[in-house]
């Protein structure tokens, strides 16, 4: 039995199309996207380098954010750091879980670890963000 996604997908070719992209900052921040909307987060790099995560301040729904300009920090262990909108956006879901268990960040940043959700502004800068082999290729040459 096809699934209702499937089935509409079918007979909508631009439903089909439409999928997840995964872009990155060379500072280590994550977009997923999806259509409009895209979630962010810390990188798997960034949170190495941080070591244990202790706390994460995030927006509140409704905020908006420029690319570039920061919407919350991240403390661990080691250090304190702010953290940047990939790209322009409001703000539509903060991960509430983070502030009791900011450990998700080191254990699954992309999956369970993520920090908001936002709806995209502008979504043309998402192409001037890197890809997942651009950002491999930014980690693997950058002295951190």
């Amino acid at each position: 039995m096809l699934s209702r996604v499937f089935r509409s997908a079918v007979r909508s070719p631009a439903l089909a199309r439409r999928s997840f992209a995964t872009k990155f900052t060379p500072e280590h921040e994550y977009l997923i996207i999806n259509g409009n909307e895209a979630t962010v987060g810390i990188t798997d790099f960034a949170q190495t380098a941080l070591g244990d995560i202790v706390y994460v301040d995030l927006p509140s729904v409704g905020q908006k954010f420029a690319k570039g300009e920061s919407f919350g920090s991240v403390e661990s262990v080691k250090a304190a750091s702010d953290v940047y909108a990939p790209a322009s956006g409001e703000v539509i879901e903060v991960n509430e879980v983070l502030a009791a268990s900011p450990e998700l960040v080191n254990e699954s940043p992309l999956e369970n670890g993520w920090f908001m959700k936002i709806k995209l502004t502008n979504p043309a800068e998402t192409s001037e963000l890197l890809d997942e082999a651009a950002y491999q290729k930014h980690c693997d040459e950058a002295d951190h």
